[in-house]
């Protein structure tokens, strides 16, 4: 509730329902959540996806947050920062893994030791996300921007790292 309260806007009603639906996944069924969101851009998928991603980790767990472009990555780690990071009231520690950070640099090795220790809780990322090297600690949802703008090679690691793993995937793309 107090994290909904930082939402600027009033929900739509099919925003509400959304939250509600994907909250009763999270919390009520016995298998894993695997649902899409489809919604013209600027219809609020972002607001089910933050309000999601906060209940994973106010539950304990990593949450992640994949995106199709560095630009789209650094937006949407803006907004977790903003409403979930170290200077916001919630104080969950957030990253940002993207293109130029893989596991042979300095940085890179650092940041992808921090999300295997569990140190880091929101990781919000591009396609380095899905490298071989990635591990996490204890991932319990994985939200993806665009998916219909993967290949069909990172759907397929999307599949591994997806297994018994919360998924909600955000489009405006009908499919």
């Amino acid at each position: 509730k107090v994290f909904a309260k930082s939402f600027p806007f009033e929900p739509t009603p099919d925003q509400k329902k959304c939250f509600e639906d994907v909250e009763n996944d999270m919390v009520w069924r016995s298998r894993p959540m695997d649902r899409l969101i489809c919604g013209d851009v600027g219809f609020g998928k972002t607001e089910v996806a933050l309000r999601a991603l906060f209940r994973a980790v106010a539950n304990g767990r990593q949450a992640a947050l994949l995106a199709p472009t560095g630009v789209l990555a650094a937006q949407h780690f803006k907004q977790v920062v903003r409403r979930m990071g170290e200077d916001s009231e919630h104080n969950y520690n957030v990253a940002l893994l993207r293109g130029g950070m893989g596991k042979n640099t300095k940085k890179g090795r650092e940041l992808r030791a921090s999300i295997a220790a569990g140190d880091v809780d929101i990781i919000v990322g591009t396609h380095a996300l899905l490298s071989n090297g990635m591990s996490f600690k204890d991932l319990g949802l994985l939200c993806i921007d665009e998916e219909q703008r993967f290949g069909v090679n990172q759907k397929e690691r999307l599949k591994l790292i997806c297994n018994c793993v919360d998924v909600l995937t955000l489009s405006a793309t009908p499919i």
